[in-house]
């Protein structure tokens, strides 16, 4: 299962990288990182169809914010599940990022036990 990280911090790849390893070295996922909004979508754009099925994506990010990334995603590739994540769990931010298609919702420090139990629900969809 190929899935998109999309943050513009970029130590987060090393996070993902060390918290998925034993799914990574196994087989199960296959990590594909983009620093920005239009990256994301650059990264989306080059197959046909996408290969990557799941995007978790911040929503603060210079230039595009994730929730303007969501709303492209949702229209150009409706069956890839976008799931967000924010430093602030604000309601504001998850009614925007729930009501705009958003599988699901995180906040930071993000706790990778509920990935994996997202990640492990689309498998079984």
């Amino acid at each position: 299962m190929k899935i998109l990280i999309v943050d513009d911090e970029r130590d987060v790849e090393e996070l993902f990288r060390q918290k998925l390893r034993k799914e990574i070295r196994s087989g199960q996922l296959e990590l594909v990182f983009a620093f920005s909004g239009q990256e994301a979508l650059d990264i989306l754009g080059s197959e046909n169809p996408p290969q990557v099925v799941y995007v978790f994506s911040d929503i603060n990010m210079p230039g595009m914010s994730g929730l303007e990334m969501l709303a492209i995603i949702k229209e150009k590739f409706p069956h890839i599940h976008v799931s967000m994540v924010s430093a602030y769990g604000d309601s504001e931010n998850y009614n925007k990022a729930i009501n705009s298609g958003a599988k699901g919702f995180f906040t930071k420090p993000v706790d990778f036990e509920s990935i994996k139990k997202e990640i492990e629900a689309l498998k079984n969809t």
